[in-house]
């Protein structure tokens, strides 16, 4: 897409244990400065199917757009920019960059395991467990939302060990596609 009189959109898209509000504060800065944004759902299905709805997402715009990922979603901004005709930048935010066909798990293993690992566990939370000190009688609210949450970590986790994006990897698209801004010292 080649219209470089018309300033991308920014999409950003969270990462694995969190949802689309993750990013309340960054969207408040950029709407300030002018920006138009976005934070479409990440599915947290792993990353072909997380990357092909992103990829329909972007499209539907119709106009330029830098991904941001966070985490988990930086394996699949690096899949959409590889698929979307209209991504202008990929920005990672502390993100996964895999090349093509690399596991997440892959990358997890060649690091030493941090003290998240060991607590991930899986849990049910039931209304009785969340009724205790519950003053405001709010615990039906509190455990549809808990099951809610668990149920997304829970999928997040299956697909983060053997999801990998199967495109070019992200730095022979970034070659071929974009410009590289050196943030400097």
């Amino acid at each position: 897409m080649s219209t470089p009189d018309i300033t991308p959109t920014v999409a950003l898209v969270h990462g694995a244990f969190v949802d689309a509000s993750s990013w309340n504060g960054v969207i408040a800065e950029l709407k300030a400065a002018g920006l138009d944004v976005v934070a479409p759902p990440n599915l947290l299905r792993g990353v072909g199917v997380d990357a092909s709805y992103l990829t329909g997402f972007v499209a539907a715009l119709g106009r330029p757009v830098v991904l941001v990922g966070h985490s988990y979603a930086g394996a699949v901004i690096s899949q959409t920019g590889s698929d979307a005709t209209n991504v202008a930048g990929l920005v990672y935010v502390a993100a996964y960059a895999p090349e093509a066909g690399e596991t997440l798990g892959a990358i997890n293993a060649r690091y030493p395991d941090v003290p998240l690992s060991a607590a991930l566990r899986t849990f049910t939370y039931t209304d009785d467990l969340i009724k205790q000190g519950d003053p405001d009688g709010l615990a039906p609210v509190w455990a549809a939302l808990a099951r809610v949450h668990a149920a997304l970590a829970q999928a997040a986790a299956a697909a983060l060990g053997t999801s990998h994006p199967d495109a070019l990897n992200w730095a022979d698209v970034a070659r071929t596609r974009y410009t590289y801004l050196d943030p400097g010292p």
